[in-house]
């Protein structure tokens, strides 16, 4: 009776058992994909020798060649000043800046000319006293040679001096007559002045800061590796003057939103460097800065701050690689014959914001990869997509069809 009772469970539990068992067993098996070597896909740049021109980066303020104080040299008030005679103000060379009041000199001059003038007389009076008294000798016939005093030849060198010093007082009254006007002494500018209309003077008194304006002058500092790659114009000992012509050099002032380019030239190179920063300070040029242009570009004014591009030495048979691709400044990854990657360790010859320079280490022919990489690995295995910029045609892989598996059909 007990088993009666337990047969149902036994039943539903082995028919439960013997489904979950088909189930399991009669699944149909998961499809298979195809396994494929996957390799990173890269763009290369074959390597050619080339050459390459050096710009060195620099910076300055623009300074006049020629700057000074202009001085008065005689004293006296002021009765007339050029209106260039303000700051900012333009002259020519000889153009009259200032006049002093003349009348006084004018009085030493007709003085001096009276001394002068005596002074000539008595010379004259001396002279024929000399030719008397040797006319008086003669006549005596003492047969002697007669002493100076005799001759009053004292007398007559005193008379002479004396004319020579009026002379001489003379001419001191005329230039100190000339030096009521005064002149500028080069074409310039007026940077500020001193002195107005009815100021007196006195010699010595600065009467205004003139700059010239023929030339404007840069200082620009150069490293000892920028040193390396210019040929500057050296004065050598015993030498007036160098026969190297100057690099060009390219200024750049930004006036707000624009810039203006002013070409010059490097002229000359300081004695020293700087015992601080070990950099040597060079002089570039610049003609007529001040002068109208057609493009209407401002003057290239005194205090201005310029950025210089100096063209240095030309660089030949190197190698010119984006600097980007200098990977964590050892090496950079060239992909070789049979597309796998090897890390090549370089010398870098120069390099700019954008490109190095490479001198050794590589060699013609060999391909730099230009795609970025965060983990590149020695002998990877790539797949180049683009050689020179031209893109490469990569070979498709096959279709491979794929059959869904047939349904197992129940019995």
């Amino acid at each position: 009776m007990n088993f009666l009772r337990a047969l149902p469970p036994l039943l539903v539990l082995g028919l439960t058992g013997a489904i979950c068992y088909y189930i399991f067993w009669s699944k149909p098996e998961p499809r298979k994909f195809p396994q494929f070597e996957t390799a990173p896909k890269v763009e290369v740049q074959t390597l050619l020798p080339q050459s390459y021109q050096v710009w060195l980066e620099t910076q300055g303020t623009v300074q006049a060649r020629t700057e000074s104080d202009l001085v008065s040299q005689v004293r006296g008030k002021v009765i007339w000043v050029s209106p260039s005679f303000r700051p900012g103000g333009f002259f020519e060379e000889g153009d009259v800046l200032i006049k002093i009041d003349r009348r006084d000199y004018e009085m030493e001059v007709r003085i001096s000319a009276g001394q002068l003038a005596q002074a000539q007389l008595r010379l004259s009076e001396e002279e024929a006293t000399v030719e008397q008294a040797l006319a008086d000798w003669k006549r005596l016939g003492l047969g002697e040679e007669p002493s100076d005093l005799v001759l009053r030849k004292p007398q007559l060198n005193e008379a002479k001096a004396n004319v020579d010093s009026a002379q001489a007082r003379l001419e001191m009254a005329q230039l100190n007559l000339e030096r009521t006007t005064i002149r500028a002494p080069y074409a310039g500018r007026v940077l500020y002045n001193q002195v107005d209309f009815g100021q007196y003077v006195s010699p010595g008194n600065s009467l205004a800061r003139i700059y010239a304006v023929d030339f404007a002058e840069i200082r620009l500092p150069l490293s000892e590796r920028q040193l390396a790659y210019i040929e500057l114009p050296e004065l050598y000992r015993g030498e007036t003057e160098t026969s190297v012509d100057g690099p060009e050099v390219t200024l750049t002032w930004t006036v707000g939103n624009e810039e203006y380019d002013w070409q010059g030239r490097i002229v000359r190179a300081e004695g020293a460097l700087d015992a601080r920063s070990r950099q040597l300070f060079v002089v570039a040029q610049v003609e007529n800065p001040y002068a109208k242009r057609s493009d209407d570009k401002p003057p290239l004014k005194v205090g201005s701050f310029v950025q210089a591009r100096i063209k240095a030495n030309l660089l030949e048979d190197v190698f010119v690689i984006p600097r980007e691709q200098y990977r964590k400044n050892e090496y950079v990854l060239i992909v070789d014959k049979e597309n796998k990657l090897r890390r090549r360790e370089i010398f870098v010859e120069w390099g700019d914001d954008e490109n190095l320079v490479v001198s050794s280490g590589l060699s013609e022919g060999e391909k730099i990869c230009l795609t970025p990489m965060n983990f590149p690995v020695e002998g990877m295995r790539v797949e180049i997509v683009s050689e020179d910029g031209i893109p490469v045609a990569i070979e498709k892989t096959a279709d491979v069809n794929f059959q869904k598996p047939k349904t197992q059909s129940g019995s």
